[in-house]
């Protein structure tokens, strides 16, 4: 064993000083990226709803952005899992054209009327800003590891101004039920400082006004509990439509602009059957509306159905708030059926589904404590775990890792890209046993 001659505490002082330096290097990047960007996406949402007839160019819009990617992006295609990719298997800095591209794809996607969200934007480019720092501090794998969750967390925070559930976030996100320490104050430091620095810039993040609260008591937690069921398997249930609606159109459709091309004719077709531009977009007022009055109760599948087709056809943008959206219009549903208030189910829905599709439940209960107050804190850890559970070893990002099952055996380190081979290996092995035995038995039975 090595013999220091000076207390470990020592050590810890030059650590504290370079991360703090790298952090708010990368908190500036992200930070002011954030802020551009979030700028741009209210413009195009202005302009957007302005001109609604703009919803008839969207396949053309979808089928520029596909072309884009084709000839353009093809290394940083993969987005958000490129990112989580690179930390678990360092390989080579992401190359820095990430950041125009899932930029420019994303503020297109919403100027034509895709319902995409902004979460992968933000983080894409906090990621692959923060990884260019990589040679400039001749920075060993190690600490690239951290540089980039460091990115991560920086752009989540800034792009919804939640400090702290940023830092989880980015702690969080890489793998099931398992969460990496060595890089906590990077990531802390990266996101209070890049939220600081969105402010800085102007941003404003959209204020959600709680209502109703309940005392906590056994028919609450039982609802809440109840809640956290449904809103675990609706989360699931987002996340592998939308992956199975991309391998689909992938075998299907093997010219890439062509997939966000269709998906803008349904997206657009549909808008125009119902006759309302409420299931488009971020849909921040529908949120909004949705802490203050009863919405309809079919508002969450709807949405639903439009941000599965515009992602799963290949439009840019984030899963995160249009999860927000399937959340809070859910749980406004079912709030008068669990007798609890609206606005109380609402906040707790909003983070709910977005912890089961993504497998975060700590970042999303800390992020329901800054967006609502510390009062619905019990409920929405209750919520966020429960359908933490519920949704099953499944996710949007397919390259997290599984660090500790949820209940089941599972072997740790697989992606959940590789689950479904992992579980049809399973029952194929399953029938062949069973055929096995009944082989065996019939062998005897007949001697």
């Amino acid at each position: 064993m090595k013999h220091y001659k000076h207390p470990e505490q020592l050590d810890l002082l030059p650590y504290i000083g370079k991360w703090c330096i790298i952090a708010s290097v990368i908190a500036a990047l992200a930070g002011t990226a954030s802020a551009f960007f979030l700028f741009s996406l209210e413009y195009a949402t202005n302009w957007r709803e302005a001109h609604p007839w703009v919803i008839w160019l969207l396949p053309l819009a979808g089928f520029a952005v596909g072309w884009l990617y084709l000839h353009t992006g093809k290394p940083v295609e993969a987005g958000n899992n490129l990112l989580i990719d690179e930390i678990h298997d360092p390989k080579k800095v992401v190359p820095l054209r990430m950041v125009p591209l899932v930029l420019i794809g994303t503020v297109v996607s919403h100027l034509f009327g895709a319902s995409v969200g902004r979460e992968g934007t933000a983080v894409q480019m906090g990621g692959a800003l923060a990884d260019q720092l990589t040679h400039l501090f001749k920075l060993r794998q190690e600490d690239r590891r951290i540089l980039l969750m460091a990115g991560i967390s920086a752009g989540f925070a800034s792009v919804f101004g939640t400090p702290m559930a940023g830092a989880i976030f980015g702690l969080e996100v890489l793998a099931i039920g398992r969460m990496r320490y060595d890089a906590i104050f990077p990531c802390f430091v990266a996101a209070i400082a890049a939220d600081q620095i969105g402010l800085a810039w102007g941003v404003h993040h959209t204020h959600y006004a709680m209502t109703g609260m309940t005392p906590i008591a056994f028919w609450s937690v039982v609802s809440v509990i109840v809640a956290g069921i449904i809103f675990g398997l609706v989360g699931m249930l987002f996340a592998n439509t939308t992956h199975g609606l991309s391998a689909f159109m992938k075998r299907r459709i093997s010219y890439a602009p062509l997939r966000p091309l269709i998906g803008g004719v349904i997206v657009a077709v549909a808008v125009w059957a119902i006759g309302t531009q409420r299931y488009i977009g971020l849909g921040i007022p529908v949120i909004v509306e949705s802490f203050q009055q009863p919405v309809a109760p079919w508002d969450f599948f709807a949405k639903m159905v439009f941000t599965v087709t515009s992602l799963g056809t290949g439009f840019k943008g984030g899963e995160v708030t249009p999860l927000f959206y399937i959340g809070a219009t859910l749980g406004n549903a079912l709030a008068p059926l669990l007798h609890l208030p609206f606005s109380l189910l609402t906040g707790i829905g909003f983070v709910a589904v977005f912890a089961g599709a993504a497998n975060t439940p700590i970042a999303s209960t800390i992020m329901a404590i800054e967006l609502f107050g510390p009062e619905i804190g019990p409920f929405a850890a209750l919520a966020c775990i429960v359908s933490y559970l519920f949704s099953g070893h499944t996710g949007i990002y397919h390259a997290q890792r599984v660090g500790h099952p949820k209940h089941r055996p599972m072997p740790e380190g697989m992606k959940i890209a590789e689950m479904n081979a992992y579980k049809a290996d399973l029952k194929r092995k399953h029938q062949e046993n069973e055929a096995s035995t009944t082989s065996t038995k019939d062998q005897s039975h007949h001697e």
